[in-house]
This record gives C-alpha cells, sequence and structure tokens, in this order.
C-alpha cells in the first residue's frame, strides 16, 4: 500500500513539474529529472525494484511507436544523410568513446560491461528537444533530423547493448556471428513490423467500440514488442516500421471521434511513463548509493567524464558533418552553422537510457555504477541542455522556413476544392448551399484586420457552449442529452475551420 500510494503521490508532483515547466517554456523531462533525483535523498521512501526484462517493454514501446506514428517517411528520405549519420556514426563513435574513458578511470570494468554502458548514454531523446523547438518554430529541416534521430537511434545503440550484455554474461559472439545476426534482426525487424500491421488493419479491431479499440492498441503494441524480442529481432527496428505502416493505412478506415480519443489516451499515457521512468530509476538511486557507500569521488568522476564524453562527442560530429558539408557547392539542403549548432545541442538523454539502464540483468558487473553513470548523465544533459536550449535558439534567429505552412495551405484548397465538387453534384438543396458556402470561405485567404472565419467561429462555437450550460443548469435538458451535444460542439471547435490550430498546439499556447 505504501508503495501505491508513494507513486500517487510522485504522479500527483510530476504533473504539477510539467504544468510548471509550461510556465518556464522548458522541457518537462528536465524538471522531471530534479524531482527524480529528489526523490533519492527524501528519507522515508520506499525502495523500489523492476523486473529488466520489463522495463524495455513498458517504458520504451508505447513512447516509440507514438513517436514512429507522426513520422514522415518522405522527409527522413529527404534527410537520410543527416540522419544516417547521427543514427550510426555517431551512436557507435559516442558508445565506444564513453567505453574507453570508463575502462581508463576504472580499470577493473569489463570491457563488455564499458561497451554496454556505452550504448546505454549514446542515444539521445530529441523528442523532449523538438517539444521545446516547435513553440519556437525553427526551419523544418532541424526538427525532421532530430525526429528522424530518436526514432532509430535507440536500434542502433539496444542492438549494441544487447551485444554487449550478452558477452559480460558469458555469452560468446564472433564477428561473423554478430554481422548476420545484426542483418537478420534488423531486416526482419522490419518486415515483421510491416507485416503485423497489415493483420491489425485486417483483423478490423479498430472498427469496435473506442475503449475496447484503444485497449487493444496498447495491448498490440506489446504484444508486437514481445514477439520481436522472442523470435530475435530488433523489437525498435519492428515498432518503427509497425507505427509508421499502421498510420499511412489507418487514416481512412477510422473517423474523427475515434482518432480524437485515440490521440489524448496515447498522449496521457505517453506522459505517465515518462513520469514513472524517472520515478523509479530514482527510488531505487538510494539502495545504488548505499551499495557503493555512498557517493564517492570516484563514482562523481566516472558519471562526469561520461556526461562530458556524450556531449562533446555530438558536438565533434555534428559540427564535423556540417563544416564538410559546406565545403561543396551549397544548395537549399546545405546545413547552416546555426542549425548545425541548435541539432548539436539537442543532445538530451531520457527515457530510453533510463529503461536500457534499468533492463540490465542482476548480477550484471558494475550494474550499479552503471545505473548511477547514467542517471547522471540523463540528469546533467536534461537540465543543463533542456533548460538553455531556448535561450541559444532565440539568440541564434533561426527563421522557420515556412514549408509547413506552404503544404497545409495547398492541402487546405484540395480538399476543400474535392468537397466542393461533391455538393455541386449532388442535388440542390438549401444544406447543399449551406456547406458550399462553408467550403469557400475556407478557401478565402485570412487578411489582417477584421474578423475572420476563425475568429468568427470561436464566437459562435463559446456561444453554443454558454447556452449548452445554461440549458442543463435550469434542467430543460439532462446530462445525457448535454454530453452529446457537447460532444458535437468538441468536434465542431477542433475541425470545422481547418485554419485553427491543432488541439496540441492550441493547448501548449
Amino acid at each position: 500500500m505504501l508503495i501505491f500510494e508513494t507513486v500517487i503521490l510522485l504522479l500527483l508532483a510530476g504533473a504539477l513539474l510539467a504544468v510548471l515547466a509550461k510556465r518556464l517554456r522548458v522541457p518537462y523531462p528536465a524538471l522531471l529529472a530534479l524531482a527524480g533525483t529528489a526523490g533519492a535523498l527524501v528519507p522515508g521512501l520506499p525502495h523500489v525494484t523492476l523486473d529488466p526484462e520489463l522495463a524495455l517493454a513498458l517504458f520504451v514501446a508505447p513512447t516509440l511507436l507514438d513517436a514512429a506514428y507522426d513520422a514522415s517517411p518522405r522527409d527522413l528520405r529527404a534527410n537520410w544523410r543527416a540522419v544516417g549519420g547521427l543514427v550510426l556514426v555517431c551512436v557507435l563513435c559516442t558508445a565506444f568513446a564513453v567505453a574507453w574513458v570508463a575502462r581508463l578511470i576504472e580499470p577493473g570494468l569489463p570491457w563488455a560491461a564499458a561497451i554496454a554502458l556505452g550504448a546505454i548514454v549514446a542515444p539521445p531523446d530529441a523528442s523532449a528537444a523538438a517539444a521545446v523547438l516547435r513553440q519556437l518554430r525553427p526551419p523544418q529541416r532541424v526538427l525532421v533530423i532530430l525526429e528522424g534521430e530518436s526514432l532509430l537511434n535507440d536500434a542502433t545503440a539496444l542492438l549494441l547493448f544487447r551485444v554487449a550484455v550478452g558477452a559480460a554474461m558469458g555469452e560468446a559472439f564472433s564477428t561473423w556471428e554478430v554481422v548476420p545476426m545484426l542483418l537478420l534482426t534488423c531486416g526482419g525487424g522490419a518486415l515483421f513490423g510491416i507485416a503485423a500491421a497489415w493483420v491489425w488493419i485486417w483483423m478490423g479491431i479498430h472498427r469496435q467500440d473506442i475503449a475496447v479499440a484503444v485497449l487493444v492498441q496498447f495491448l498490440g503494441t506489446f504484444a508486437v514488442w514481445l514477439l520481436a524480442e522472442r523470435l530475435g529481432l530488433s523489437a525498435i527496428i519492428t515498432m518503427v516500421a509497425y507505427a509508421m505502416t499502421i498510420a499511412r493505412l489507418i487514416p481512412g478506415r477510422i473517423g474523427g471521434r475515434y482518432r480524437i480519443a485515440s490521440y489524448a489516451v496515447w498522449e496521457v499515457a505517453v506522459f505517465t511513463l515518462n513520469i514513472l521512468a524517472f520515478i523509479l530509476i530514482g527510488l531505487q538511486l538510494r539502495g545504488i548509493l548505499e551499495r557503493l557507500d555512498g557517493w564517492r569521488w570516484q563514482d562523481a568522476a566516472f558519471a562526469a567524464a561520461a556526461c562530458a564524453v556524450v556531449i562533446l562527442m555530438r558536438f565533434a560530429w555534428v559540427m564535423g558533418y556540417v563544416g564538410i558539408a559546406r565545403l561543396g557547392r551549397r544548395t537549399a539542403a546545405t546545413p547552416s552553422l546555426e542549425g548545425g549548432l541548435v541539432i548539436a545541442w539537442c543532445g538530451m538523454r531520457g527515457i530510453v537510457t533510463l529503461a536500457a539502464a534499468l533492463a540490465l540483468p542482476e548480477g550484471f558487473p558494475y550494474r550499479d555504477l552503471i545505473l548511477l553513470t547514467a542517471f547522471s548523465v540523463a540528469v546533467v544533459t536534461l537540465v543543463l541542455q533542456g533548460l538553455s536550449l531556448r535561450w541559444l535558439l532565440e539568440r541564434l534567429g533561426l527563421p522557420d522556413d515556412g514549408g509547413v505552412e506552404r503544404e497545409v495551405a495547398l492541402a487546405r484548397q484540395a480538399t476543400a476544392s474535392a468537397a466542393l465538387e461533391v455538393l455541386r453534384a449532388a442535388k440542390p438543396g438549401r444544406a447543399a448551399e449551406v456547406l458550399e458556402r462553408e467550403y469557400l470561405a475556407r478557401l478565402q485567404p485570412v487578411e489582417g484586420g477584421g474578423e475572420d472565419l476563425a475568429g468568427l467561429q470561436r464566437q459562435a462555437v463559446a456561444a453554443q457552449r454558454r447556452v449548452l450550460q445554461a440549458l442543463r443548469s435550469h434542467g430543460t435538458i439532462g446530462d445525457d442529452a448535454f454530453h452529446v451535444i457537447e460532444e458535437e460542439i468538441d468536434l465542431l471547435d477542433i475541425t470545422a475551420d481547418p485554419r485553427i490550430r491543432d488541439l496540441k498546439a492550441a493547448a501548449d499556447g
């Protein structure tokens, strides 16, 4: 009961910290990292242990699917060199550099354990940085590179982690075995993810009751991850392929009501998992410090060295890539120095680093030191880089390239024109005339000054809400009727005018 009460209180604290982070306009994982550190020092909190085999599936699978669902294959293909360099070269160089430095400071650390540590702290969690950057509207290419990196760098790091952990626990590997295994796990994972997505669509569960369908979404996510693990495939690659395939197949098969409910549930779930990850590792830190006989200067030096290596290696790779790219003929795709600085500074470690550290098996060499170092790297990078990212971007003054807005305008015109064709071909009537005027209004550009369609619509929706509330307050209608009409007004508020910002952006603003 004590653990349950503690988790409830800490979840509430995490929610309040997220509200504070929004007011301060900083990534909320930065404040969660500080809270997790404080949790290790608060007397009276219980010791908590988590099954290592559960950590990655519980924390990474839903978070990764949520990110991969929104990814753009077109944009990733257009920036494959930059993304590929960060995903492969930067992650591997960082992992081996951390391992080398760790061995210098702690010579007794086996090479396999040192490489496992490097793999744990190598992949940045760019989603925290992207959440801040979206509020400041930098060039779209910067966001695409960061989001693409956050999707795929985990696969590289966790494959290396898997091999290193196996070697440290006594499994024998040779180069001739590792290379085919990596090819099989990556390629097989992609094929399995695509096949699983088609099976999901074929089963038609998305056509069931919303509550059942959303629940089965989560169950399917965990099932696909666990099956990939059992088959020896890359669960990361599998999940990315699974999510991106569903994102291409599902939109025309579900309605807006289902989509709104599903997105809301996933947003809350991912937020809760981020809080739990920092809470759980924070609650384990006290036991780690006790077993390490307190915070020794050697441990502090070990963690500080890992922090320095991950930050410096990212800077070296990103700025080196930008410098080489700018030596040739300049084009629109040539990276800028300012954009390179932003990407280099977006190296915060987050939930994947914490989950991988928690996934180390009991009895792993130097497990406590590695857990302590992983948490230190996450806290330092989230606090140092996360809290200063907004300041850096404002000083660099990177302008929004307007690419998304141009594509939105193009899509709006095409979809509204398609609707007008249907209406004009229909039987003439009052309803067709009303809808036609609405779509014609959406096609008209919004001029500065005066009331525009969005402003009038917000006033109309607010008036409907006031009247509906009054009807219920006076007893004219009951709650059942109230909720039916409330949902209809909500849908109008969200979807009727496409120029109104999407629900999440409006909430963030």
